[in-house]
């Protein structure tokens, strides 16, 4: 059992306890926080326009590549792309002569 079902377990049965004294019951789904803070602690909704502040913030931070950069991987992807498909494409055609070639015997 890990900790979180055993806490939910813990607080089922604080629940019930308060319900059998005579307490109001709480509700399901209700945010149940620990004895003595009392009220239904939920976190506040971001406004999008702070969300897309922080965001921008966070953009800013980002190491992006120079143009050279990005220049010098695409020429290295496209030439590793083309050297994978020739490799496969030969390998390719060997193994289907070889094989024309056992079953043709």
């Amino acid at each position: 059992m890990n900790r979180q079902t055993k806490r939910l377990l813990a607080r089922q049965q604080a629940a019930q306890e308060r319900a059998g004294k005579g307490a109001a019951p709480t509700r399901p789904g209700a945010a149940a926080g620990p004895p003595g803070l009392g009220g239904d602690k939920r976190k506040k909704r971001t406004p999008p326009r702070q969300f897309l502040r922080e965001v921008r913030a966070e953009l800013k931070k980002v190491a992006w590549p120079t143009r050279g950069e990005v220049t010098t991987y695409t020429v290295v992807v496209l030439v590793s792309v083309t050297f994978v498909t020739v490799l496969v494409f030969f390998l390719d055609l060997g193994f289907a002569k070889g094989v024309l070639k056992v079953f043709s015997r």
